[in-house]
Order: structure tokens, then C-alpha cells, then sequence
């Protein structure tokens, strides 16, 4: 009889215990949960989860679990995962999701974040946006993508190194020993230049200033000059508008007297073309009755008695009486 009693005591804790683990299991899995709203989205990457994942809100404590991963039947390329959270959870129509960690060895979960309060409730069963996972898998890939691009980059940095080490050389051939003296002795002249000649500036900078000083009393009488032209042409303005057609025929007597004056330059033009030999010729007639008379009046200037008698005496005759 003892025997049967610990057999029956060890059965019923052996049911008891399994039965125990069975509904804990259930818990953990959220089988039991009732009431539970369910929620669908997509990710090119699942990130690790399986139904029985947790859920939280913002990364606080667990409101959910993830009840299907599995690939979406209309996009072979992403999969689909259904998860189901309380009923209290602020699922709103701009909530998103994305897989995430409590650290860098921590398991996964599947995160619910809200954007803004005043967007509607989320109904059952809805699609939400999800940010795309990305694991380490991917950051290697980034990391490998870049290699082309980090290897151009480190060329074009010694390439620049190269070029910088040149502008130094560059730079300590021009301050050199010899070439720093040769600037502290420009410096040294331009000081004693400065020394020598700081009355002339002084006296200019003074020339300066006082052209300055006169220059406004300038400015304001051309400001005045420019009001007065502005105001006569206000007036031409005024007599144009008012005596419009008398202007307009003194314009066309003007017009015919500048035609006239043209066909008479244009006549003048033809007759001296046509009389230019004549007038070549008369003119160096005029050349020489000038020349002549030049001469003439030099004569009389020189010579005056030569209006009385001849300019030129008889010649005298040895022997024969002198000339009256």
C-alpha cells in the first residue's frame, strides 16, 4: 500500500508539474493571451525573430509577441510578421516598426513607435510601416562596398601629401637664412623711407583731408547744378507739350535751311573739284605778287630813295665830270 501511495503522490506531481510547464510555456508564447489586438508588417530582413518574440512599446516593457514569420506570398523578397499586443497599446495610424535590441548581445525584439498623439487609433489587423533592419551582415557589406572609395581616397591623400611636402620645401627655400635677412633689411629701409619722409606724408595726408573737406561744398553745388538741369528740362518739357506744333515747324524750317546749306557745300565741293587747276594756278600767282611785294617793301624799307631815282647810278668815266 506504501508503494502505491508514493507511485500515486509521484504521478500526480509528475502531472502537475508537466501541466504547470505546459501552461507557462503557453504564457510565455502568448497562446493564453486574450484579447490580444493583432497587427501585420514587412521587412526585407526578419532579424532574427520567431513566433514568441517580444513586442515593447518605445523599449519599454513587454505589450506583445510575435505570432508568424514567415516569407510574404506576394513578395518572395521581404517577409511578413504578424505580432498581436494589448488593447491599451496607443497603435496609431502613424505608429511604426523596427527590430531592435536591448544590447549588443541581446536578443531581438520587434519595436512599436508612435509619431505623433493626435493621429486616429490603428484598427485591427492594419499594416504598419516598418524601418528596416540592418544587421552586421549588412554593415560588412557597407564596410566592402567602400573599399574601392577608401583605396581612390587614400591615393588622392598621398598625392596631396606629396604636393604638400613640395609647398614646404617651397615654403623653407623662401624663408631662408639669406632670404629673411634680405626681408628684415627691406623692412629696415621701409622704417627709415617712413622716418625720412613722415613730414611729405603728413603734408600730404593734410592735402589729402583738405581736398576732402572741399570736395562736399563740390558735391553740393553739383547736386544744386543737377536740380536746375532737371528743372529746365522740366520746363523744355512743359513748352514742348504746350507749343508742340510751332516747335514742330521752326524743326522743318530747320530741316530745309540744313538741306540747303548741304546742296550749297555740295555745289562749292563740285566747283572747286571742276576749277582746281585754276585755282592752283591763281593761287601761286598770288604766291608770287606776295613774294614781290615782300620784296618791294623790303626795298622801300631799306632803300626809300630809290622812289625818287634809280636804284642803280651811272657808272663814272675816268676823266669825264662826276654824275648830278
Amino acid at each position: 500500500m506504501d508503494s502505491k501511495r508514493e507511485l500515486a503522490r509521484v504521478g500526480l506531481f509528475v502531472i502537475v508539474a508537466s501541466v504547470l510547464l505546459i501552461a507557462t510555456i503557453l504564457y510565455l508564447s502568448g497562446s493564453l493571451s486574450s484579447g490580444l489586438v493583432p497587427y501585420r508588417s514587412y521587412f526585407k530582413n526578419a532579424g532574427g525573430l520567431t513566433p514568441g518574440s517580444e513586442v515593447r512599446y518605445e523599449g519599454g516593457p513587454r505589450i506583445g509577441r510575435v505570432k508568424k514569420v514567415a516569407p510574404d506570398p506576394k513578395d518572395p523578397t521581404r517577409m511578413e510578421i504578424t505580432f498581436s499586443v494589448e488593447p491599451d497599446t496607443p497603435v496609431k495610424t502613424d505608429s511604426f516598426v523596427k527590430i531592435e535590441s536591448t544590447s549588443a548581445l541581446g536578443e531581438n525584439y520587434l519595436g512599436l513607435h508612435s509619431v505623433a498623439s493626435s493621429a486616429p487609433k490603428a484598427p485591427a489587423n492594419s499594416v504598419l510601416p516598418s524601418k528596416e533592419y540592418v544587421s552586421f551582415a549588412d554593415i560588412g557589406e557597407m564596410i566592402s562596398g567602400l573599399g574601392p572609395s577608401a583605396q581612390t581616397l587614400i591615393a588622392n591623400l598621398n598625392d596631396r601629401v606629396v604636393e604638400l611636402r613640395v609647398t614646404l620645401a617651397r615654403v623653407n627655400d623662401v624663408l631662408s637664412d639669406e632670404n629673411r635677412a634680405n626681408l628684415a633689411g627691406s623692412l629696415d629701409n621701409i622704417h627709415g623711407m617712413l622716418r625720412e619722409n613722415r613730414p611729405a606724408i603728413r603734408s600730404s595726408l593734410n592735402h589729402i583731408n583738405d581736398a576732402s573737406a572741399k570736395l562736399g561744398p563740390l558735391l553740393d553745388d553739383f547736386k544744386t547744378t543737377s536740380a536746375k538741369a532737371n528743372d529746365l528740362i522740366t520746363h523744355i518739357d512743359g513748352m514742348v507739350g504746350e507749343d508742340r506744333e510751332g516747335i514742330k515747324d521752326s524743326v522743318e524750317k530747320l530741316r530745309q535751311t540744313l538741306t540747303q546749306a548741304n546742296e550749297l557745300t555740295t555745289r562749292l565741293n563740285n566747283l572747286m573739284s571742276a576749277n582746281s587747276e585754276n585755282l592752283d594756278e591763281i593761287i601761286d600767282n598770288l604766291r608770287a605778287v606776295s613774294s614781290n611785294m615782300r620784296e618791294f617793301t623790303e626795298t622801300i624799307k631799306t632803300r626809300p630813295y630809290t622812289l625818287i631815282r634809280s636804284s642803280s647810278p651811272k657808272q663814272h668815266e675816268p676823266g669825264g665830270a662826276p654824275p648830278k
